[in-house]
């Protein structure tokens, strides 16, 4: 299935549709089907450099309306978001692949409430405080460009944007090339919303060419990057030249760590769901499962059921629960790592290198379950980013913490225990940014953000919005 809304080619900038210097287009790919079902503007350096100068015009304006004022505007892009809701659905479901139910609740849904989230976090800011004989202000930072992943293009883009616009700054967005369509449809209802023309802009195309001319540019005075860890790095050392602030969203190898006491059948169910949702291609995945020496092969065989009772195939047919990985590149990238795991002496417990039967075409992957690796093992240590779980068995909590710890990530965790007290004390040792006690529910108003190699800086709620402002002391 094909629609007008996903055959595009033009940037929005200053408020308007306008097409590109050179006129190129790239396809936009169904990772299900492998047809091309869409296009988008391919832009280079002067759409960058034309959305920038717009964003800079607008900023003053923008940032001078009261809080208020701005959330009235931007309560009115939420509600034209809302009144597309069916199509943004189904534009996940085409540009990522993601199963309805997903597209619906984790993409769609999610990234509503977070835009919601950061309109009703505005009134906790501390937008004026008094200390002493000074008057502290907090203002917005100024023209931001904000650069977003494949995985979650629509939550994605709001955790950016949402907090920037709430802040009183513009933007400037670079969508993955994988998935701008999303992008696309917040663009038809920012401008349908009547947000003034150069406060928010969209300029996709190739991350060398549109996102590296973004986070360089002088007119840009910070950048919020959503990607790899590599690409962060990339990120601030083109950044660095004119000392603009950075925040990062990146990896992350999150464990999932079951306490002695833990309800097992409950806690591995809840892992396996959360490592395969969005067929693995979630920087906060529990990726590792870890459990008690004693009880290890009881939760590989419980992971390898929960792994195969998971409906993997079309998108749209209202049973399926895991979708394909977002392109052939990424497919053969997921799978590297279960063939490189077995090499080095792993065992495949559910799932593996082999297609999915009966699905012959689309980069489908297995929900895959592996276990008997090294601690030193790649795909223990590094971002596999698909539908595919490592079990492990510690001595001791020490030990389990320790092996919780081991990567050089720190994005988010879970633990599970029989005593909430228990899990708490647990958490509070993990070296990352979000704890899930229990299976709790995601928060779309908690920060979230990581520790060491998985970023900097935090998104959703407040802390969201307090990411893209400046502190001002006036003396009186």
């Amino acid at each position: 299935m094909t629609r007008e809304e996903w055959r595009r080619d033009a940037v929005f900038v200053a408020g308007r549709w306008q097409p590109t210097y050179e006129g190129r287009t790239l396809g936009v790919e169904n990772p299900a089907t492998e047809e091309i079902v869409g296009s988008s503007a391919e832009a280079g350096r002067g759409e960058v450099d034309d959305a920038v100068a717009a964003a800079a015009a607008a900023f003053p304006g923008w940032a001078g309306l009261p809080v208020g004022d701005r959330g009235t505007v931007l309560r009115r892009w939420l509600g034209e978001l809302r009144s597309r809701r069916e199509l943004l659905v189904e534009t996940t479901i085409a540009e990522v692949g993601a199963p309805r139910k997903v597209a619906e609740e984790s993409h769609v849904d999610t990234g509503l409430a977070v835009l919601e989230g950061y309109l009703a976090a505005a009134g906790s800011v501390p937008w004026e405080e008094r200390v002493a004989n000074s008057l502290v202000l907090r203002e917005p930072i100024g023209v931001v460009g904000c650069i977003t992943p494949w995985n979650y293009p629509l939550y994605q883009v709001l955790a950016k944007v949402g907090g920037a616009l709430v802040a009183g700054c513009t933007v400037v967005l670079k969508p993955a090339e994988l998935t701008p369509l999303s992008a696309y449809l917040l663009a038809d209802a920012a401008a349908a919303a009547g947000l003034p023309a150069g406060v928010f802009n969209l300029v996709p195309g190739a991350g060398r060419v549109v996102g590296e001319a973004l986070v360089a540019h002088p007119g840009v005075d910070m950048v919020s990057f959503t990607g790899s860890t590599g690409v962060g790095a990339r990120v601030s050392t083109l950044a660095a030249p004119t000392v603009k602030r950075v925040a990062l969203e990146l990896g992350g190898k999150s464990a999932s760590v079951v306490l002695p006491d833990a309800d097992l059948p409950a806690a591995v169910e809840g892992t396996v769901a959360a490592a395969m949702l969005n067929s693995g291609q979630t920087c906060s995945a529990w990726s590792r499962l870890l459990v008690p020496a004693d009880r290890l092969d009881e939760a590989v065989a419980s992971a390898a059921a929960a792994a195969e009772r998971l409906v993997v195939g079309d998108p749209e047919a209202t049973d399926t629960l895991i979708g394909p990985v977002v392109s052939a590149a990424q497919r053969e990238t997921v799978l590297g790592f279960v063939r490189r795991a077995v090499e080095q002496g792993a065992v495949v417990a559910a799932g593996g290198p082999d297609r999915p039967v009966g699905l012959d075409r689309g980069h489908y992957v297995a929900p895959t379950v592996v276990t008997a690796v090294r601690p030193d093992a790649e795909i223990v240590r590094e971002e596999v980013f698909g539908p595919v779980l490592t079990v492990q068995a510690y001595r001791d909590e020490d030990d389990g913490l320790a092996m919780a710890n081991a990567p050089d990530y720190g994005l988010s965790g879970a633990v599970w225990s029989g005593s909430e007290e228990a899990a708490l004390a647990f958490a509070r040792g993990m070296r990352t940014g979000q704890v899930d006690v229990n299976g709790a529910a995601f928060n779309p108003t908690a920060p979230f953000g990581g520790y060491r190699r998985s970023g900097n800086g935090r998104e959703l709620g407040k802390w969201g919005i307090e990411e893209f402002l400046e502190t001002k002391s006036v003396q009186r």
